[in-house]
């Protein structure tokens, strides 16, 4: 036996008579003016720290924007880092490099980056440039500028960026881009390298989006400038600033003193992949030009909202003893199970509490409503899968010529079924091809492919079309398989769908299930739960008009209904111009 619900109660009874004792009573009024009272005497306090706490947060937001920007520094010359490092994978897959026909493939390279500011040059272990784009094959070459950036990447084999460094060939300041070459192309050269002039880059390190004074530069590995903003006196593989940085330990961030001023900030990001750092620096004073201006501003728009509260609070306090009154009264009525209408208030929270009040009362009669349609479709549908199963398994039986093949096919129409379930249940809050649908309804029911016609162009149905749709078809189809044309093996199905004209009204949506070479059939004389489904569920659930009728050729069901009951999108392409058979998934 269940315990009575009467001591629990009289528990919750007593325990909110003992809490109303405890607690002070007071009207609303009352605790209006001391809620105001109560913000006041912080707001005053707030006042004497607003100025240290503004200039605190003008810190912050200066840091952030720092680190921002050399992000977005960092990222632009990785991508530049990034296309060169592409290059040079690209150019080791010529078959020219593969069969060592060096003057072949300077003239490819050549060719291929003859309108831009890269250069292809190709070294042995000991550095010597076996080719260099920047001047004709056959010229003498020395030695690679850079010998410790060679050696570092034959040692670790891994492709890498130099520092900047004066170009032997093109006596500019460089850098280069350096990848090994494979083992099955040793014989050809031990690296490829790609180098483009350091200057290049002085487009990336533009500050039109900095604050006035404010620089920004890229670094090597070692700290030496590789490129700068205009208006730095700093200049190529120039020492940034000594000591800062050993500080850039982490990926991105920000530290202060830089290029001279005792009071900047600089931010540093390192370039993902790659050995560089991208900076932006310039003076702190920059950002607390308008902090006196947003001081006074607060210190007013304050007083005046304080003095608004004060004056809200007893107005308000009037309005909201009525409405909580009223509010009070129809929590009750909806814990009843009525469902109630809306009260209008002056207050638009108030009024929100009511109408959500309202919906919630309206959504739970129609969700018993919903529970027990559910009940009865579980039932009805759980008799019907027995049948369609019961059905599949005679008419598999009657076609299979050994019992692995009866199994095999048993099997995969079981299956079947079980997917388009799943469909049902987990498509049913997205939209889904009315194709789709179809198809996932009734696979498992057809013997054939060539039993389907599917009529009309394909649109995407919105989740409760997919859900009640799929509950009409499933209905359909059991049928077609219990009586109709699914029932013998010369029988078929023809779904259409076409949209009226617009231009003649509301648009709307004819949908025919029609049936051929099924056996002889009648209206039945009792309709069940299923002709529910089909006849008063289709025509509530979307808004429209169904005929059902049966004869020789077995069933004929229409229905018509708006437009906007299947599809979020009206002017969806749903017209009947195209047909063609249903390609079953």
């Amino acid at each position: 036996m269940l315990p009575s619900a009467a001591p629990n109660e009289r528990s919750r009874q007593s325990f909110f008579a003992k809490l109303r004792l405890r607690v002070a009573k007071a009207s609303i009024r009352s605790y209006l003016i001391a809620m105001v009272c109560a913000i006041a005497l912080p707001v005053l306090a707030f006042v004497a720290l607003l100025l240290a706490q503004l200039q605190f947060d003008e810190r912050v937001a200066l840091e952030r924007r720092t680190e921002r920007e050399a992000q977005l520094l960092a990222t632009s010359v990785s991508r530049v880092l990034q296309e060169m490092s592409t290059t040079l994978r690209l150019l080791i897959s010529s078959p020219e490099l593969g069969a060592g026909d060096l003057e072949a493939f300077h003239n490819r390279a050549q060719a291929a980056l003859r309108d831009g500011p890269l250069y292809v040059i190709l070294v042995d272990e000991d550095g010597q440039q076996l080719l260099n784009t920047r001047v004709p094959y056959g010229t003498d070459l020395g030695k690679t500028s850079n010998i410790p950036a060679l050696e570092s990447v034959l040692r670790s084999g891994e492709i890498e960026v130099s520092d900047v460094f004066i170009g032997n060939t093109s006596g500019h300041w460089v850098f280069n881009v350096t990848l090994p070459l494979p083992a099955q192309l040793s014989s050809s050269g031990a690296a490829l390298i790609i180098t483009k002039n350091a200057n290049e880059l002085s487009d990336l390190t533009a500050t039109e989006g900095l604050p006035a004074g404010w620089s920004a530069a890229i670094l090597d590995h070692s700290g030496n400038l590789v490129s700068s903003s205009k208006g730095t006196d700093v200049s190529h593989n120039s020492p940034f600033e000594a000591d800062l940085p050993r500080q850039f330990t982490q990926v991105s961030g920000v530290v202060y003193g830089a290029a001279g001023y005792p009071d900047s900030i600089v931010g540093f990001a390192r370039l993902r992949g790659w050995s560089w750092n991208a900076v932006v620096w310039g003076p702190v004073a920059s950002a607390q030009a308008s902090l006196l201006t947003t001081w006074r501003q607060l210190i007013f728009g304050g007083t005046a909202l304080l003095a608004l509260a004060v004056a809200a609070a007893i107005f308000l306090a009037r309005q909201l003893r009525i409405s909580v009154r009223g509010i009070a009264t129809m929590a009750e009525q909806v814990g009843h199970g009525e469902v109630v209408a809306p009260i209008a208030t002056q207050i638009l929270e108030v009024d929100t509490v009511a109408k959500a009040l309202s919906s919630a009362s309206f959504d739970r009669s129609q969700a018993e409503d919903q529970i027990h349609l559910m009940i009865g479709e579980l039932a009805h549908r759980t008799k019907n899968l027995l049948a369609v199963i019961q059905a599949m398994i005679h008419q598999t039986a009657r076609r299979s010529k050994s019992v692995d093949e009866f199994h095999t096919a048993i099997s995969e129409r079981i299956a079947g079924l079980g997917r388009s379930t799943d469909l049902l249940t987990s498509k049913q809050w997205s939209g889904v091809p009315i194709k789709r649908l179809i198809d996932s309804h009734l696979t498992t029911f057809l013997e054939s492919p060539q039993q389907l016609d599917l009529q009309g162009e394909d649109f995407l149905l919105k989740p409760t079309a997919v859900q009640n749709l799929g509950l009409i078809l499933h209905e359909l189809a059991t049928n077609a398989t219990k009586y109709g044309a699914l029932s013998t093996p010369d029988g078929h199905i023809v779904i259409s769908w076409e949209s009226s004209d617009p231009e003649a009204g509301t648009p709307e949506l004819t949908i025919i299930w029609r049936e051929t070479g099924a056996p002889p059939a009648s209206t039945p004389a009792e309709k069940g739960f299923g002709s529910q489904i089909l006849e008063r569920h289709a025509t509530a659930a979307f808004r429209g008009r169904v005929t059902l009728d049966f004869d020789d050729g077995g069933c004929l069901w229409i229905l018509q209904a708006p437009v906007e009951s299947f599809t979020d999108d009206i002017h969806a392409s749903i017209s009947g111009e195209t047909s063609g058979r249903g390609d079953l998934l």
